[in-house]
């Protein structure tokens, strides 16, 4: 069982993507786990055979205990050596619970409604083969043609050149069904609110009890990063276009190469530094509460990929989508409070990280420079750091290493 979080201390097995036998490569998705923040993706580190599946669905594992183990396969064949037990778990769809599936009450992600609608397909007549007996957007593709919609006897067909009838009077499909306040829907499966707060008051409790934090914050001038993307997305599609948070996440990768400092952990071990600059982003979820998921390499994408990235990153985060390498690869995080208006932003460490990086919103605001007074545009930017890694005086540097990066925008 993978730590997925610093306040995770088990996790439950959903379901498996794959049975015993079933071939595997390194990033396949094996499981679903559940945890107090969702569920999430659970992927395998090793190329080989599953060999046995040593929990069973509904079970709930403590973080380090053996899932499965895996017969690791060598360039002529299989080795004869012991097997691997380190899995992160493709799922073996399996049927839903009994008891689950309902006529009356379907739960189904949007994705699958909306598949059902350009096909056709009742709903309400599939068995899903999702977490919790949810009906998977696969479900809804392979269904046989005995449950496409029938249009009721007596209906004459629609005329070649009629129109669909508007939106506001057509049949609506059923409704997903409505969590109860303070609950949100991810996989089909509903979690309280109170469950995402109480993982996240036991993460920054932690992380306020064991890292002596210290903050630093500075003023950057963003004018020509603000030029430069208005300049860049003149010719770009609106689905394409760049934003100022996708190059303020680059800049902070970018940063990283010269301030390594904060690109790492803290553990009993000490300080250890990371070769990876996986950038963890904060985001809020639709339903409360907050994850940080992580893109990874953020300082290799060039600007187009890191706008991708956060788009696809932000959208799946959204709708419970997650990959465990994402929860748990994060060496630094980045919160982003700007569109919300904010100006400035202290946050709390994620352990056993040493930093997360603050930006407030893009203000004009008058700015002196080369003996001249001007209107520029300007963020503020933070650092929370760990003082067991880094001082005050390495803080500092790091902010002007991001204030430089964002001097030069044409260089990310």
């Amino acid at each position: 069982m993978p730590s997925l979080g610093a306040d995770m201390e088990a996790g439950t097995l959903v379901s498996w993507k794959v049975a015993e036998g079933s071939s595997v490569k390194r990033g396949d998705i094996v499981a679903l786990v559940e945890t107090q923040k969702g569920i999430v993706d659970v992927e395998i580190w090793q190329t080989g055979v599953i060999e046995t599946l040593m929990v069973q669905p509904g079970e709930r594992v403590p973080v380090g205990q053996v899932l499965a183990t895996v017969r690791e396969l060598e360039s002529g064949g299989e080795s004869p050596s012991a097997p691997v037990v380190n899995v992160e778990p493709p799922i073996a769809k399996e049927p839903a619970s009994p008891g689950v599936y309902s006529p009356s009450r379907v739960y189904a992600s949007p994705a699958a409604r909306q598949r059902a609608r350009e096909l056709g397909v009742d709903i309400h007549s599939l068995r899903g083969s999702g977490p919790h007996g949810a009906v998977t957007r696969d479900d809804v593709e392979n269904a046989k043609p005995t449950e496409m919609k029938k249009p009721a006897v007596g209906t004459p067909p629609a005329a070649a050149n009629s129109q669909p009838a508007p939106a506001a009077l057509s049949p609506s499909p059923s409704p997903a069904p409505i969590p109860p306040v303070g609950s949100t829907m991810v996989h089909g499966a509903r979690f309280e609110r109170a469950s995402m707060r109480r993982a996240i008051a036991a993460s920054v409790t932690r992380s306020k009890k064991e890292i002596p934090h210290y903050y630093v914050s500075s003023d950057v001038d963003v004018q020509s990063a603000v030029t430069w993307l208005e300049s860049a997305n003149t010719n770009r599609p609106v689905a394409e276009r760049l934003v100022l948070a996708a190059m303020l996440l680059k800049a902070t990768a970018k940063a990283l190469e010269h301030v390594p400092e904060f690109n790492g952990f803290y553990t009993e071990n000490g300080w250890q530094r990371s070769d990876s600059i996986h950038l963890g982003v904060a985001i809020a979820l639709r339903g409360g509460g907050l994850v940080a998921p992580a893109i990874h390499d953020a300082n290799r994408l060039s600007m187009p990929e890191l706008m991708r990235a956060l788009g696809d990153l932000v959208a799946r985060a959204r709708a419970g989508r997650l990959r465990s390498s994402e929860l748990a690869d994060a060496t630094i995080t980045v919160t982003n409070l700007g569109d919300l208006g904010v100006d400035t932003v202290f946050g709390v460490i994620f352990p056993p990280q040493v930093a997360l990086v603050g930006f407030g919103a893009a203000r004009e605001r008058p700015w002196a420079s080369g003996g001249m007074l001007g209107v520029r545009s300007v963020i503020h930017a933070s650092i929370s750091a760990d003082h067991r890694a880094t001082d005050g005086s390495d803080g500092a540097r790091f902010l002007r290493a991001i204030a430089t990066q964002l001097a030069h925008p044409e260089a990310l």
